[in-house]
């Protein structure tokens, strides 16, 4: 059983490691991910090919209000729901990897004796694996210490095309030729993420404008849903003898996109940050500020002392400093290549293996 979701960042690691336990020999029908009603993992686990159940209830805010009474009887019912699901599962392990459903679920495995192993994403463990830690066999974790007890260091599982993405020059002209990018431009991917992130998408219209002159450079812009409508209305100027901007909603093909850029512009989410380090790309992160324990803070701190990344921090992004930070690095090849190479050093394209050798060693019989 593998448990949680709620966001990419824990649905995309929770399918790669079901992946990974069928390339090991386990049959997908001895597999059931557990989930929540609210969460994409009721698009994703589905079209993945994997059974899933969700429970009911929402997360709960980490301030004292109304609703958290309302929250907290909802996770007394997806408790008692998940101890229904896993005594007629009897599943010889729970997998939990964080979000509003591995709660429930590692509660329920506790209650009956199931062996949990928790996969934790980020330098910075989040509330619901903290929790599920204490009582597991083994918390494989992204980062060297990474303060989860029994902590096995396996790297963030990714995508299988991300994990096998090979950056030869044949396959970034490919990859350019499939985006519409102009195969020998330096290309800056800007990314925010599914949804969007307002701030890094006001800075990269503005740098847009601000570079509509040069030459030899394209933008892949890929917005957000939530921001689509208002950053594709703004005119920037872009063609022959300028700059190559390219601006989409979504970009499902995302290791096309890694394979053809120079350098990210993106959050540090820890998919975000896994998939970078797993192909071997230089980055300008962009932390959320805010987001709990400061994680992607954390996230960002261990690519940029590797000297793989550049951080800025959001309150600090605009037009004028991202083109300030691009500047000093797209001309300068060797540097971004040695960034490239500080981030594959970093990479652990094999963690869904790792994690599912793990998880393997944990179960019971």
């Amino acid at each position: 059983m593998i448990a949680g979701g709620g966001t990419g960042g824990h649905v995309v690691p929770a399918i790669a490691i079901g992946r990974a336990l069928v390339q090991l020999g386990h049959d997908p029908s001895t597999l059931l991910f557990v989930g929540s009603r609210r969460g994409i993992e009721g698009r994703m686990v589905p079209a993945a090919g994997f059974e899933l159940v969700t429970l009911p209830g929402r997360g709960i805010a980490r301030r004292v209000n109304f609703t958290n009474v309302v929250s907290l009887a909802g996770l007394a019912a997806a408790a008692l729901r998940a101890v229904a699901v896993l005594g007629k599962a009897r599943p010889a392990v729970v997998v939990v990897v964080g979000g509003y459903a591995s709660v429930p679920a590692a509660l329920a495995a506790i209650i009956l004796g199931v062996p949990v192993v928790v996969s934790e994403q980020n330098a910075v463990p989040g509330m619901a694996n903290r929790l599920a830690g204490r009582f597991a066999k083994a918390c494989a974790v992204a980062f060297p210490g990474t303060p989860l007890p029994r902590a096995v260091d396996t790297g963030n599982p990714v995508r299988a095309e991300i994990a096998r993405l090979e950056r030869s020059e044949p396959a970034r002209v490919e990859a350019r030729r499939e985006l519409g990018i102009t195969p020998d431009a330096t290309v800056v991917a800007v990314v925010g993420g599914s949804l969007g992130a307002r701030r890094i998408n006001e800075a990269a219209v503005g740098l847009a404008r601000s570079w509509s002159s040069r030459s030899g450079v394209s933008i892949y812009h890929v917005v957000g849903e939530r921001d689509w409508a208002d950053i594709s209305a703004r005119p920037v100027e872009s063609g022959v003898g300028g700059i190559e901007y390219k601006r989409v909603p979504f970009e499902e093909r995302m290791d096309l996109l890694l394979c053809a850029a120079d350098i990210f512009v993106s959050r540090a989410g820890a998919t975000t940050v896994a998939e970078l380090t797993a192909v071997g790309v230089a980055s300008v992160l962009i932390p959320l500020g805010g987001s709990p324990g400061d994680h992607q803070s954390h996230n960002a701190r261990v690519l940029s002392d590797a000297g793989a990344a550049v951080t800025i921090a959001d309150i600090e992004l605009d037009a004028e400093t991202l083109a300030e930070q691009l500047g000093g690095l797209l001309w300068d090849r060797s540097r971004l290549d040695e960034m490239a190479s500080a981030a594959r050093a970093l990479g652990r394209p094999d963690a869904a293996l790792a994690v599912a050798r793990l998880v393997e060693r944990n179960a019971r019989a």
